[in-house]
């Protein structure tokens, strides 16, 4: 095993370390992770995010990647902005099925003048439930950025996708340096950052290591790191993409874990495509946090009852919720079918 210095932050990674982690044997390197992983967290503990759609379909960006870019025909339906006490109705009822961070995503390029009054009274509505409030939006200003802060907003996302290298030949209408521009604008503005990026839209392994080196290397670490596995959407550019190799995929987790030891890595999009035995795998190899319910944005992802199941099975508790995994099902699960129907039209709605 490379004898690199995993017990602290760092913010000076070259590829060729990470590659040379990634060039490990695969038992070595879920234990370095999982050694990293103990250090600095409860091995035990998984944070639970809810994701909700405020604003669906017709984005004016062209990420191959995306169902809801207005350059493609993917039969998505067009939403405009949910009205605000329909997304604090949806974050309440996250919160009744065990979410302690609920995250609202709008397809925009960025927010306009008319629709960030809404956002800002969406962020001070769920704050006032007692859930941690997330959200993507696009490209921010300064003025932007401050007035989501100045509401309480505790995260924004906004993911860098793939290597500086591969961006551009995902995405053209925003450049990887406008990207860069507003994680900053975000972290000089009090907020904490969750950035991460997509496996399986064709990129090599130093496109993936190039990912991990940005955001490692940023001043400070983002608090979250979710890392994608591509769902391939039909209408896309990358509808007929290749399956990513699921060891290659807990790979990129273990590597996120020891270059970024304090952040929370999420396990993402793509996550209903993947067994059990591969969930076990992905938190042995680090990755502490993940969205749940029944919809990511406008794909599916794992009922709550099978991820609650799941972790009564590891042993597993969601952060700050609960004492025993045998109380965990009862507690949410009974509350979680109710939640579910309640937000079911809205669902079919975004498609």
């Amino acid at each position: 095993m490379p004898a690199i210095p995993v017990a602290h932050a760092r913010h000076d990674w070259t590829l060729a370390e990470v590659r040379s982690l990634f060039e490990q044997p695969f038992n070595d390197l879920l234990f370095q992770a999982q050694t990293v992983h103990r250090g600095h967290f409860d091995a035990n503990r998984v944070q639970v995010s809810t994701l909700l759609s405020i604003k669906t379909g017709a984005c004016p960006e062209d990420c191959k990647y995306c169902p809801q870019s207005g350059h493609y025909n993917t039969g998505l339906a067009k939403e405009k902005l949910m009205e605000v006490q329909k997304v604090l109705d949806e974050a309440a009822n996250a919160k009744a099925i065990g979410a302690t961070r609920f995250c609202m995503g709008a397809a925009w390029k960025h927010p306009s003048a008319k629709d960030l009054p809404y956002v800002l009274e969406m962020v001070k509505g769920v704050k006032a439930l007692g859930l941690e409030t997330c959200m993507t939006l696009g490209q921010l200003d300064q003025e932007q950025t401050a007035a989501l802060a100045g509401a309480g907003l505790d995260y924004y996302n906004h993911n860098l996708d793939s290597s500086p290298e591969f961006y551009t030949s995902i995405i053209t209408t925003r450049t990887y340096a406008e990207r860069l521009q507003t994680l900053a604008y975000v972290r000089d503005a009090g907020m904490k950052i969750c950035s991460g990026g997509i496996l399986g839209m064709g990129e090599t392994v130093d496109d993936r290591a190039g990912l991990l080196i940005q955001l490692a290397n940023l001043p400070e670490h983002p608090e979250s790191v979710p890392i994608n596995m591509l769902v391939k959407v039909a209408g896309t550019p990358l509808e007929n993409a290749d399956n990513v190799d699921p060891f290659d995929f807990i790979r990129m987790l273990a590597v996120a874990r020891i270059l970024m030891p304090k952040s929370h890595v999420r396990l993402s999009a793509g996550r209903e495509s993947m067994n059990e035995q591969m969930q076990a795998l992905a938190f042995l190899a680090g990755a502490n946090s993940i969205f749940y319910g029944d919809r990511l944005l406008t794909t599916s992802n794992p009922q709550a009852e099978q991820d609650m199941e799941l972790f009564r099975r590891l042993g597993i508790l969601p952060e700050a919720g609960y004492e025993h995994a045998d109380e965990v099902p009862q507690a949410i699960i009974e509350q979680a079918v109710s939640a579910q129907k309640n937000s079911e039209l809205f669902y079919n709605a975004a498609g």
